[in-house]
């Protein structure tokens, strides 16, 4: 790997470090410092904007404000109460399986943009840390893409070992127990980590702050929580809208065709959260300052702000160095066969795409001769995704958590997601191996 790469990785590592220690949209706009060394002075091209991921997450989340502003989080929260106070901890395993299942039946870990703010405002108010479920809810939203039928990387993953007599349902059939298996066990861990909310000194200067407590709503008892009558109306076309994007993406027939293609995921999640947010306001009549002045509006901003500036970034670097990095894996695969689960881990990690880590690498291990059953079990380690936080979901989610629990950690790498990442990847590899080698 060239000094030069390494250079410039150490800028955006910089920016991200520094835009975290900044706090509010500073992981955005460090991001624009760090394209500016890069393309200004560096000379590196910038990258093609995220505008689909920005654009998706702010239909999401017009949808979310104007369903908290018609009472409608209100709603969930007191219902949440009810469900978790015999067993709070059960949000931790309940949030990553809905991700989860959304993944698998849409195709997309985008998908999880519409319960990360719902996850937050549940944890907080029942006194859970925030960053256990939206940690596990982010991560199992990426592992998934490795157990959906329609996703690409799957679907390039049987086309590259068909001639091997590999079917879709020999792959599904060992990625969905293993990563099933997998985030559970990760879950029993991560739902342990860190202070309770109550205890966490960070989160109890918060509440002494008066702003903080009147912009976040936060109450000690949900009991006292005033229910308006309209929150039933939000909360149902809210979950139908989530629903609807769920069923569009695993029956790509529902969806328009445009030039022989359905339309894609990212138009569809948009149009549909975007009608939900119009037809809320139009039935449930909520007050519009309330809707922009609300939690889940300002955390969804400063998720679109920081993706703008950071996920540009980190796309920049990889374009400009992408012959060189795929080179570097390349050779490793080649030199050391037994290390693909490492050289898919890296790569994924660099290019932050499922689907370019299966094109790249799978020709080359077939070509090797790297045994079918091997691949599968190894494949769930194209999503590396966490390692660097600069991923979609990842930031949106530390800015819905409005207690600070979930964050960049002082070294950028030790960021909320590492280890549950890490530990749901160990997991995960190790029962995919397992079943390959049963089922295979």
């Amino acid at each position: 790997m060239s000094a030069m790469f390494l250079l410039q990785f150490a800028v955006v590592l910089l920016c991200i470090l520094i835009g975290a220690r900044i706090g509010g949209i500073g992981l955005g706009v460090m991001g624009g410092v760090g394209l500016a060394i890069l393309s200004f002075g560096f000379g590196l091209k910038p990258a093609g904007l995220p505008i689909d991921v920005m654009l998706m997450i702010m239909a999401v989340v017009s949808a979310a404000a104007a369903m908290q502003a018609a009472g409608g989080l209100d709603y969930m929260i007191k219902i949440a109460t009810n469900i978790l106070r015999r067993n709070p901890k059960y949000i931790t395993f309940i949030a990553p399986a809905v991700t989860w299942t959304f993944t698998v039946l849409a195709g997309t870990g985008h998908v999880a943009y519409s319960v990360l703010p719902v996850i937050a405002e549940v944890s907080r108010h029942n006194g859970i840390r925030p960053e256990r479920p939206l940690s596990m809810a982010v991560i199992a939203s990426q592992f998934a893409i490795v157990a959906s039928p329609i996703a690409a990387a799957v679907v390039a993953v049987v086309a590259y070992l068909e001639p091997q007599g590999i079917t879709l349902g020999s792959v599904l059939g060992v990625t969905i127990p293993a990563t099933i298996l997998g985030l559970f066990c990760a879950c029993l861990i991560v739902n342990k980590l860190g202070k309770e909310l109550k205890d966490d000194p960070h989160y109890q200067r918060l509440l002494q702050d008066p702003e903080y407590v009147k912009l976040n709503h936060a109450v000690t008892n949900p009991e006292t929580i005033e229910i308006k009558s309209t929150a039933k109306t939000s909360v149902g076309l809210f979950l139908f809208g989530a629903l609807l994007v769920v069923v569009m993406g695993a029956m790509p027939s529902l969806r328009p065709v445009f030039d022989g293609k359905p339309m894609g995921m990212a138009h569809t999640i948009e149009i549909v959260m975007l009608s939900v947010s119009a037809l809320i306001i139009l039935t449930c009549k909520p007050n519009g300052n309330e809707i922009t002045q609300g939690s889940v509006f300002h955390a969804g901003m400063r998720a679109v702000i920081a993706i703008f500036g950071i996920a540009w970034l980190g796309d920049t670097l990889m374009q400009g160095h992408m012959t060189e990095v795929k080179g570097m894996v390349q050779g490793l695969v080649e030199a050391a066969p037994w290390a693909f689960a490492f050289a898919l881990f890296v790569l994924s990690v660099l290019v932050n795409s499922q689907g370019a880590t299966v094109a790249t690498l799978f020709p080359i291990a077939v070509a090797l001769g790297i045994p079918a059953p091997i691949l599968i079990g190894v494949f769930v380690a194209v999503n590396g995704y966490f390692f660097i936080p600069n991923y979609g979901p990842i930031i949106a989610s530390i800015d819905f958590d409005s207690t600070g629990t979930t964050k960049i950690g002082k070294y950028i790498f030790n960021h909320s997601f590492m280890l549950p990442g890490l530990l749901s990847m160990v997991f995960c590899l190790g029962f995919g191996l397992l079943f390959s080698s049963i089922l295979l």
